[in-house]
This record gives C-alpha cells, structure tokens and sequence, in this order.
C-alpha cells in the first residue's frame, strides 16, 4: 500500500474524481456548490435531511465511479485530532475500491494553518504496513491530488512531516523484523547505513565494548553467537556549540529470558524487545531529515539475549562502565543491565542537557498501566512536565511513576554494590528505574520511559493499523519542537 499526494496550483473544479471536502459539525454544504455539479449537490443536500449528523464522515455513492466524502471539522479541533481524522478517513478508503481522491483545500474553513498538513500526516501514518515478508506484494497506490489556491502546507512543513514519517515508519520496520534477520551484527550494519542522511555514526564491537569496561552489557549478550554492541548516532545541526540533547534505547533484539527462561506462549514477541532503541534510531533519522537546528546523541545497546554454555547464569556478579558491581540474579532483567552502561558512557562521553532513556523493560508496567501510558520516571521536574505535556500534544501518553531513596533497600545486593532484581516482591517497575538511576553519575536531568505496553499493539490504534507503533518517535520529536529548538 502506498499514498502518494500530489499539489496543483490551480483549483480543479467539479472533477470527476472521488472528492473529498470538508464542512462544518452541521454538514452545511451550500458554500460548496462549484465543488459540485447541479444534479450532484442536489442529490447531497437531499440526502443529508436523512443522515447521521453525529459522524465524522459521510460518504455519497455519486456513481459506480465516483464518491462524495465529507468530513466535518469541529471548532479549535487539536492537531492530533486533525490527525486521527485523516487516519480514520483512511480506515474508509483502504478497503474500498478507488485509487484517485481530490481534496480542494479552499472547502477548508479552519483557522489552524497547518489543517491539511496534519490531516495527510493522519493518513499517511495510519497507512502503514509491514508485508516484506508477504509473498504476495500490496501494489496498491491510493493518489490523493490536492488543489486550490488556499490552506496547502507550506514546502516546509511537507518536509516535516515526512521526516516525522520516515523516522517513525523506519522504527517500525526495525521492530517488525524477525530476531533471525534483525540480529545484532544485521543491526549495526542498518545504523551505519544512516550516515547517508547526516548523521554521524559510531559503532563499538565487543573488542571496544571490553577494552572500556562495559561488562553489564556484554554479560547480556554472552550466550549468544552474534556480536554485542553499543552504536552512538550524532546531529550536530545548532550553529553553536551547545551540549546535545541525548537519547538511549534498549536494543534486545530477542530476549528468550536468558536461564531465567520466559514461558514459551508469547515468547515470539519478544523480538520487540528492541524497540527502545528503535525510537531512539527512528528520532535520529527524523531530526537529520528535517535538518533540526539542535545537537543531539542517540546512543543504543545491541545485544541477543540467548541460552548457551557460555550465556550469563543466575548469581554472576559484573563489573559495569561506571565501576559499580552488579549481582544478576534474574538473567530476565537484563535491558537494565544494558542501559546501565549506555547511561553512564552517555553522561560523560556527551556531557549532554538531559538524558531520556526508552525501554520495554517491565511487564509491570503494562499491570500498572495497560496499553494506554507508557510509564515516566524521572529525577527532573521540569524534564518530566515537558516531556508529559508533548505526549498531550501528540497523545503518546505517559504517566509519572514514583522514584524514592527507599526503594533502593529493594535492590541492594549482599555481594555486590547491587543485585538487578527486587526479590521482596512488588514495585517492579519502579526499582527497575531506581536502579538504571544510579547510573546517572553526575546528576544530569534524566527520565526513564518504560513503553513496554506501548510499542506493540495486536489491536492497532488510532494511529497505526496493528503491529509495531513506532512510540516515542513522534513524542520525542515534539518535545525537541516546543521546548529546545
């Protein structure tokens, strides 16, 4: 499936394509009539005396050939209800037969300028699918041509919100992608692919990895054939000099639980165990698309957690980057023990303003939270509210979970500066950031989200149609937007 959209000049009148236009809460189309043929505003305006005015979308069978779809548009409408509009308009024409739509930007009555720009955006997301392994392909390319002298996004925005697209379908991808092909070796070799687009890239390999002392990461990453790494990804687009703003994933690309062996039901999903690292990668490529006039890092751990007779067992004890000792009792927590090391070389490799970490990393926060907020811990108020209020803006929501000196009894360890698990039970969620928090060694403004319930959805949302979400990449994107760029 394919959406192309194509931008005329000139305003095409009463054209035999499918039409889209937009009218108000009362489906009021007289101010429309040279959209219309006599006989065709006629049969619509008879129609609408005997129609559900309470929907969204009404669709007119003008012919066997052509629809009349009109969409209204409620007063001060957000622009992620904009978006879900042109999502659920989607939703309408994919499993229908045209592949031509004409929009006349003029029909819109809307003070946001941005109205059309967010409505394609809505579409576009939402259009997504991932069938590369399909062998039977979906050639189907629906062409919305879009006309009128009025209301059409500017250049710049169109780049825009293709570079939030791009980003956001490219972390998709990466999670839809079975743990056989999306290894860790075929991992780092994507990211180094994206220096083409301007970013800069630096791939450390287990030789690296051991020579800077990162044992937390590697210990993860011992049972499996494929190499361990941590990969950096730079945007240096400010004209100064200004300290990056840094992002770190969780890149597990299949986590089978380690000895700490994961029932076998469901165990196939764990192939999205990467999709931290993902948003974070899926960011990077956006930021450098649209050329953000910002610095930022993206810095992800690359590792298969697997059984073998080399793999990690219950009661090791490592050594990580920051120097601290780790006593891994459960070989299931390991994303932790990943992030700890990507933490601590971030902070003071980049000595960056803040540092957001993203992370499946608990399956309590999907019994705190379901499928509905991915979790926010954070030693930052300002970060935290910032963070919240660009999740609002783009309803990717998180809600702020407790951090507490007291919850650090839970994790300390009789035979090592810590253990990685809380064996007293409860509070999952929140010792697991308790404990990635002690890996911010100087104090830099941090918060943690766990999108364990959010980057994978069998149900689809309002945004995307099931599958990989891409979460995190549109919420970070509108953060750097509202408040550092």
């Amino acid at each position: 499936m394919t959406i192309k959209i194509n931008y005329f000049k000139n305003q095409i009148s009463k054209t035999n394509s499918n039409t889209i236009l937009f009218v108000n809460e009362k489906f009021n189309i007289k101010g429309l009539k040279k959209n219309f043929s006599k006989s065709e505003f006629t049969y619509v305006d008879d129609l609408l005396k005997t129609s559900d005015l309470k929907k969204n979308l009404i669709i007119f069978e003008i012919n066997s050939k052509k629809k009349i779809i009109l969409v209204s548009v409620k007063n001060n409408k957000k622009n992620s209800e904009i978006e879900n509009l042109g999502a659920e308009l989607f939703g309408k024409i994919n499993y229908g037969r045209n592949n031509e739509y004409h929009i006349n930007s003029d029909s819109i009555n809307e003070k946001n300028k941005n109205f059309l720009g967010h409505f394609l955006h809505g579409i576009k997301l939402k259009s997504y699918e991932f069938t590369k392994y399909k062998s039977k392909k979906n050639s189907r390319i629906i062409t919305i041509n879009v006309s009128g002298n009025k209301n059409k996004p500017s250049l710049q925005s169109q780049i825009k919100f293709k570079a939030i697209e791009d980003g956001t379908f490219f972390a998709r991808d990466l999670v839809s992608e079975p743990g056989n092909i999306l290894h860790p070796d075929e991992y780092a070799k994507r990211l180094a692919s994206l220096k083409k687009v301007g970013l800069k890239v630096t791939i450390f390999d287990e030789k690296k990895l051991k020579k800077l002392g990162m044992h937390s990461l590697l210990g993860v990453g011992m049972g499996s054939i494929r190499g361990s790494y941590l990969v950096s990804l730079e945007w240096n687009g400010a004209k100064n000099k200004s300290k990056p703003l840094a992002f770190v994933g969780k890149g597990v690309t299949f986590d089978t639980g380690g000895y700490s062996l994961k029932p076998a039901k469901f165990m196939e999903d764990m192939t999205y165990d990467m999709a931290g690292s993902a948003a974070v990668v899926g960011l990077m490529k956006s930021l450098a698309l649209r050329k953000a006039k910002i610095n930022a890092v993206g810095v992800v751990g690359l590792v298969e957690n697997m059984v073998s007779g080399v793999a990690q067992r219950p009661g090791d004890i490592v050594k990580s980057f920051s120097g601290k000792t780790i006593e891994v009792l459960n070989t299931d927590a390991e994303g932790r023990l990943v992030l700890a090391d990507a933490l601590t070389y971030t902070e003071k490799k980049f000595q960056p303003k803040f540092i957001i970490d993203l992370a499946t990393l608990t399956g309590a926060i999907i019994v705190s939270l379901g499928s509905e907020y991915a979790g926010l811990f954070s030693n930052d108020d300002k970060l935290s509210n910032q963070i919240l209020k660009a999740g609002e803006i783009v309803e990717e929501k998180l809600w702020r979970m407790p951090l507490h000196k007291n919850y650090d009894k839970l994790i300390n360890s009789k035979n090592a500066d810590m253990q990685n698990i809380n064996y007293v039970g409860g509070a999952g969620s929140t010792t697991a950031a308790q404990f990635l928090q002690r890996f911010i060694i100087n104090k830099t403004p941090w918060a943690h989200l766990d999108i364990a319930g959010m980057a994978f959805s069998k149900y689809g949302g309002s945004l995307n149609s099931g599958g990989a979400t891409g979460f995190g990449v549109r919420l970070l994107n509108k953060l750097i937007e509202e408040y550092y760029e």
